[in-house]
């Protein structure tokens, strides 16, 4: 496989970039900090660099893992990104949780200049990245996914092809507001219960063998809240962005979205009460004593 590079060396980008070196891929990662930098310099058979212009010309697919929409627009568009740079024939493969709209016009921007573009954000966590079991969303053209998809085979174990262009980045939207009200609602309801007089362990063994069960009662409950631990990985302020996208791209269809109001209204008072850096599972547990 011809080099692949990593733009984004969060804890997601560490692990997919850690995952691909296992695989015997050839390898670069980039990022702005110089902290992310040194925190992957010793992973085997990886290379790392500080100059950006550095990872069009080196390598074939570049994969981004980057935390807002504007950061994915200015590293392809902007200043020294991939579309002033004289690089041909570049694919591009977007794991980051973006705005379906800038997805759809950076694939005809990077198009035109001869790149290809592929939205595949990913579900899993950094412990996901790091194990290559990545649940990965995609939208693209069949030729662009095709192209892509011995990357993503490698990063995930569960590739789901939705659509075109954009598509992918519309599912994990849907997928992350889901979660979002699933762990207010989740975790209302089992402190009624506690406070009733049940115990949060016979509530979750419960719920799970029935139909209220759902990823936050099978996962999020027993890994990260009912242990205490809150160490997923994934922030309060992230998923506040998330579901802000989710909002704004209801909004744009037009339909009545009560329910997603109250996710986000909710979702953004508990993110000012936690703090944006705590980790996203602490909704579960209410409004901070």
């Amino acid at each position: 496989m011809q080099k692949v590079a990593v733009v984004g060396l969060g804890r997601m980008g560490q692990g997919m970039l850690a995952t691909l070196a296992r695989a015997g891929v050839p390898v670069i990662g980039y990022d702005v900090a110089a902290g992310a930098r040194e925190a992957v310099a010793t992973v085997p058979g990886a290379e790392v660099t500080a100059d950006l212009p550095a990872i069009w010309r080196e390598a074939e697919t570049i994969v981004l893992s980057l935390p807002f929409p504007a950061t994915v627009e200015a590293v392809l568009t902007g200043e020294g990104g991939l579309a002033a740079s004289p690089a041909s024939g570049r694919l591009v493969i977007d794991t980051s949780t973006s705005d379906p709209d800038l997805t759809r016009a950076l694939h005809a921007r990077l198009a035109s200049a001869g790149h290809t573009l592929v939205d595949a954000p990913v579900s899993g966590g950094p412990a996901g990245a790091a194990a290559g079991t990545l649940a990965i969303m995609v939208g693209g053209t069949a030729e662009a996914v095709a192209r892509a998809r011995p990357v993503l085979d490698i990063l995930g174990q569960k590739v789901s092809v939705v659509g075109g262009p954009g598509d992918g980045h519309i599912a994990k939207l849907v997928n992350n507001v889901l979660v979002a009200g699933q762990l207010i609602l989740a975790g209302e309801a089992m402190r009624v219960g506690v406070a009733a007089g049940a115990s949060q362990e016979g509530l979750i063994t419960v719920v799970n063998g029935a139909s209220g069960r759902s990823a936050v009662t099978e996962v999020n409950y027993p890994r990260w809240i009912a242990s205490g631990s809150f160490d997923s990985g994934f922030t309060m302020g992230l998923m506040a962005k998330d579901v802000g996208l989710a909002l704004a791209l209801a909004e744009r269809t037009g339909l009545a979205i009560p329910m997603l109001r109250e996710v986000r209204e909710r979702w953004n008072a508990l993110t000012r009460g936690w703090g944006p850096a705590a980790d996203f599972n602490r909704a579960a547990l209410g409004d901070p004593a």
